[in-house]
């Protein structure tokens, strides 16, 4: 009897020309590679495989993946690898702190795995982190990037906003049906109270959410987490095409057209987010800093008409 044939691997699935991107290279996407790796500290540019690396990187900017490399959760969607992690490292705070100082950042994004093998889920050195920034770049606009704290939410969120970063993001990914096979140790509804808790705590700290589309949502299914994020009060809503990092993780149903990218822009205008980034190559922190700066402005002119005597 012959030997079965093997099983050919699964076709790649082609990229549309609209998120096509150059491969990262030049000095100074080496040089910011190399303070990363001098100072030990892990980026979510690398871990998650980020298309936007190689503009990022020779602008030197970098979104900084705090509390170790390694991730207790394994979400269907994310690159970044799963196991138990290392002891976290007393000396990233400041470490941040340096690297955004030779840097020259005006605007720092600070992310991190999951690690509910944490008491706190790595709140405190959230707030570590936030401390070693004002002390060391005392002008540069902060903002974090959180996961859920799954079970220690209440107590992790008071801690955090009481440091006062200017941004506090937290991202639901997808639509609430998508939950239990591309997010399955999150809750939807958990995400949006964490959020909604920052502007209780803090309304003057921005508040920031983003989605992937391309997972088999449906429109009216992306229409309610906008107003869902609207009821929370969230002020910023980012939306980017979900590219498959490798074979493992889930499939992409849709490579979503630029044009529905700005449908979706439009409509999340008219829901009153006060700022709206929604491309297919959108990441949470693509383009952090200008964001900021407009959104900073949208809210001081919103505040102006609100002072104007009525007519």
């Amino acid at each position: 009897m012959s030997e079965p044939l093997p099983t050919p691997p699964a076709a790649k699935q082609r990229k549309p020309d609209w998120i096509r991107v150059k491969a990262p290279m030049g000095k100074a996407f080496a040089d910011t590679k190399a303070l990363m790796r001098r100072l030990n500290l892990a980026t979510v540019c690398e871990e998650a495989a980020c298309p936007n690396i190689g503009e990022c990187w020779t602008k030197k900017h970098a979104t900084v993946m705090i509390l170790g490399d390694t991730c207790t959760r394994a979400c269907a969607f994310c690159n970044v690898k799963t196991g138990m992690p290392r002891a976290v490292d007393p000396l990233e705070p400041q470490h941040v702190a340096d690297a955004a100082a030779e840097l020259g950042l005006e605007h720092i994004v600070v992310t991190s795995v999951d690690r509910d093998d944490l008491p706190d889920g790595g709140a405190r050195h959230f707030v570590k982190v936030i401390e070693a920034l004002r002390r060391t770049t005392p002008s540069t606009t902060i903002e974090i990037l959180t996961p859920d704290f799954r079970n220690k939410a209440d107590a992790a969120i008071e801690m955090i906003v009481a440091a006062r970063p200017d941004v506090y993001n937290h991202n639901l990914e997808t639509v609430p049906r998508l939950y239990p096979t591309i997010r399955p140790g999150a809750r939807y509804y958990a995400s949006l109270r964490l959020l909604e808790s920052v502007k209780r705590l803090d309304p003057t700290i921005f508040t920031k959410s983003g989605i992937m589309v391309g997972l088999g949502e449906e429109r009216l299914e992306v229409h309610q987490v906008m107003d869902d994020m609207r009821s929370a009060d969230i002020d910023f809503i980012t939306m980017g095409q979900y590219l498959q990092p490798t074979p493992k993780h889930a499939k992409v149903a849709e490579f979503v057209p630029p044009k529905t990218f700005e449908a979706y822009a439009a409509i999340a205008r008219a829901k009153g987010f006060l700022l709206v980034a929604a491309t297919p190559l959108t990441r949470s922190s693509y383009h952090a800093g200008e964001d900021f700066a407009k959104m900073r402005d949208a809210r001081n002119a919103e505040l102006a008409r609100k002072a104007q005597p009525a007519a």
